[in-house]
């Protein structure tokens, strides 16, 4: 790692609040449930922190076209369909197309409330003079990927899925963007964070949206709140001696925003810049109660 500043990172406590945009709106919640749009279709997804009652009515629930069901007392669940038979669709968003699949898991493809965040991405790297090289960890169908790849970053994303993969290649198709450098790898996180080390491969910057628990392709084991600092001090080792962002964001954690923020500011420690951090929240279109969906935290270099 370059060293240019051993300073204390300032930190800037930044609740993000997304009320959605034209392709998806969270309509309602309530009874541990979310009634959203995702385009055309209307969806119900379980919510553990909706403990309250919805406010529209019952027959703006029924007219869902589909609801994923947590089994009782347990953590899996599936889906219901109902009107309409939803599996492979799209959504606009930011003038790109992105695509959305159902299928076990309540997750589609997209977490609506990283909205800012990709657009914080965008902006850092489109104003970068030069190309850039952005690595993309646990990039799931690569919606963050698509928008660094149109901002003109280099991107090299990292998922244990390939079917997440293949969904991330099918929106970079479908937002025009084909040509764009991108390598889409299936493979372990730290076994390949430890590969690149070896190679001695740098990075501009770092994009890492760990589930809280998950397994690699040939069964690796993945649980945030014992693996999830380790790994992140190994990407140290991948930065640049000028990065330009490095970005975590969290969910279902034991840690809080404040300290996931220190973590990245001790990573980070060595460059002059500073760190945002906080929540990320969803709020409904209907009573306009807020839903705190992920933790984040991110750093940019200080201004010339």
């Amino acid at each position: 790692m370059g060293k240019t500043n051993q300073t204390k990172i300032p930190q800037n406590r930044n609740d993000i609040h997304s009320p959605g945009w034209a392709g998806y709106e969270l309509l309602d919640s309530g009874n541990q449930k979310k009634l959203e749009r995702f385009g055309s279709h209307r969806l119900i997804r379980f919510e553990k922190e909706a403990i309250w009652k919805p406010s529209l009515s019952t027959k703006e629930w029924e007219a869902a076209d589909a609801e994923f069901t947590i089994f009782k007392g347990e953590k899996q669940g599936s889906w219901k369909f109902h009107n309409t038979n939803p599996r492979t669709w799209s959504i606009d968003v930011d003038e790109l197309k992105i695509i959305l699949n159902i299928s076990k898991s309540r997750h589609i493809g997209v977490f609506p409330e990283q909205l800012e965040n990709w657009r914080w991405i965008e902006q850092k790297l489109s104003a970068c003079k030069n190309k850039v090289s952005i690595l993309n960890l646990f990039g799931y169908t690569g919606v963050a990927t698509v928008y660094a790849a149109r901002a003109g970053a280099s991107v090299t994303h990292v998922d244990a899925s390939r079917k997440s993969l293949e969904v991330g290649k099918n929106s970079l198709q479908a937002s025009n963007l084909g040509e764009r450098s991108v390598r889409w790898l299936c493979d372990d996180v730290r076994k390949f964070i430890e590969r690149e080390i070896r190679r001695g491969n740098k990075y501009d910057g770092i994009i890492m949206d760990p589930p809280k628990f998950g397994r690699g392709p040939k069964g690796e084991v993945w649980e945030f709140n014992t693996a999830a600092l380790d790994l992140i001090n190994l990407c140290g080792y991948l930065l640049s001696e000028s990065p330009i962002m490095f970005i975590l964001t969290a969910y279902d954690i034991d840690h809080s925003p404040e300290e996931i923020s220190e973590w990245v500011c001790n990573l980070l420690k060595p460059f002059s810049g500073e760190t945002e951090f906080g929540n990320l929240v969803q709020q409904e279109k209907s009573a306009g109660r807020k839903i705190s969906q992920a933790s984040y935290a991110r750093w940019s270099p200080s201004p010339l």
